[in-house]
């Protein structure tokens, strides 16, 4: 727990900086070019009729409850077997969620972006933005919280783990989060912003940890 808010300052400065600054930028100059040839709204429109798409079901109740039990499992297991080093493993990955909340909250009090509305497929909805500072909220929006956070824990453990069955099982949990909200509560869009800007919050949470697990 010593690490959780000492961390921060470190990561922030790692995070807007270098190439986790462009990964950022990145996902802004995607955002436009999806926006703007309307493969949001096709996408969005595609999905609702798409056969395997309830496979996907779980994804936003699971993408909000995982990161708030995980960590807090990890935690008290560890702590119950004093296994300090594990235990702290527990509180970088409540970090990553934390701040992959923060931060994409923090955009999206900016963005203004309107959600999908899955009860009107006639009219597209996908250019709506109100930028300024909390003109929509921040639960709606670009980037999608949801994944985000999601990949932002992911990416957190695999730059700190050496197991690639790990690996590999966090960032297909990550992709499963996003997707599945990529055509219900967002857009297309806002799943790519959020897996670049989590994968970049993540990166610099491992980075910055990998020296003190």
């Amino acid at each position: 727990m010593r690490h959780f808010l000492k961390t921060i300052p470190h990561i922030l400065r790692t995070f807007y900086s270098g190439k986790l600054l462009m990964l950022q930028v990145l996902a802004c100059m995607l955002t436009y070019v999806i926006v703007r040839s309307d493969f949001d709204w096709k996408y969005f429109v595609f999905m609702q009729t798409f056969p395997y798409a309830s496979i996907f079901h779980l994804a936003v109740s699971g993408g909000f409850i995982l990161p708030i039990l995980m960590p807090f499992i990890i935690i008290g297991i560890e702590a119950a077997r004093k296994q300090k080093m594990k235990e702290e493993y527990g509180w970088m990955i409540l970090q990553s969620a934390f701040l992959g909340w923060a931060i994409s909250s923090f955009y999206k009090a900016f963005t203004g972006r309107v959600q999908p509305d899955r009860h009107n497929l006639l009219v597209d909805g996908s250019h709506g933005f109100h930028f300024g500072f909390l003109q929509h909220g921040i639960f709606w929006g670009w980037p999608s919280s949801h994944t985000a956070v999601a990949f932002s824990m992911a990416f957190a453990v695999i730059t700190t783990t050496k197991r690639m069955w790990l690996k590999i099982m966090v960032f297909l949990l990550a992709l499963y989060v996003g997707i599945g909200v990529s055509f219900s509560i967002h857009w297309f869009s806002e799943f790519i912003a959020g897996a670049l800007i989590g994968a970049a919050i993540g990166m610099s949470i491992g980075k910055t940890w990998k020296k003190l697990l």
